[in-house]
């Protein structure tokens, strides 16, 4: 009796997932890249952004509920920075390193999946000084950044200053209106206690290092800096090192 080989099954070769979801869903090929690309299909259980990742036919690719074939939108993404962290993304210690899927804050009802699209050409906006925590913006959306680049100056900021020492004799007036920088008088901000230790300022267009100046010529000394507010947008919610998108009907 002869024994013949029986023949290996023939293994078909690994395909686009773009293609692979087409065939399976029924929908155009754009459409396919679209939903990848948004970060709505899975291989194996896992998100793959890449239309152009190449699947076998023993990996399991399904489409997530709800899913929408529409290009991927441009991301703000606003982190509460801590201090210790630079903002720059060269730095040192980038802060923008503190945004992955796990300090996302739970609420954050934007809408977005998170999509590693979303870290890249990002631009730094509003920067704050390695020492200080707080609001730190950074977006890939032109408007967004024309509206804290070109439009800064005109936008409201609140900062929360921890402060030590003795403040002078009327020196919560000098400070809401009344110091001298280089034989110019500085523009009128508002200013007020918190705490026995803790400052409220809310002002337009601080220079770097202006706060602190201020608050030595009225005896105090900073010791702690936080970026409480941007325009509209707060970081309340976050604690440090906590990030959200900026949601669609937002506006600094």
């Amino acid at each position: 009796i002869k024994v013949f080989p029986q023949a290996s099954p023939i293994m078909s070769e690994p395909i686009r997932l773009a293609k692979r979801l087409a065939a399976q869903q029924g929908i155009s090929r754009s459409a396919a890249e679209e939903y990848i690309a948004g970060g709505w299909v899975e291989v194996d259980g896992k998100v793959v952004e890449e239309p152009a990742f190449r699947v076998s036919d023993s990996q399991r690719v399904t489409l997530r509920q709800n899913a929408v074939a529409e290009p991927a939108q441009m991301a703000t993404l606003l982190l509460h920075k801590p201090a210790g962290y630079d903002a720059n993304l060269d730095g040192q210690k980038p802060a923008i390193k503190l945004i992955t899927p796990e300090n996302r804050v739970a609420d954050d009802h934007s809408g977005f999946n998170f999509l590693k699209r979303h870290l890249n050409g990002q631009q730094v906006l509003c920067q704050l000084g390695y020492l200080s925590s707080g609001l730190q913006v950074y977006s890939q959306d032109y408007r967004v950044q024309r509206k804290l680049g070109k439009e800064l100056a005109h936008v409201e900021q609140e900062y929360f200053i921890d402060v030590e020492g003795e403040i002078a004799e009327h020196g919560l007036k000098r400070l809401n209106h009344g110091l001298v920088h280089e034989g110019e008088a500085l523009p009128p901000c508002k200013v007020s206690w918190q705490s026995d230790h803790r400052l409220r300022f809310a002002l337009k267009n601080p220079q770097p290092g202006q706060i602190e100046w201020m608050s030595e010529q009225v005896g105090l000394q900073v010791t702690a800096m936080k970026l409480q507010r941007l325009g509209r947008i707060s970081v309340a919610g976050l604690q440090p090192g906590q990030w959200r998108y900026l949601y669609p009907d937002e506006r600094f």
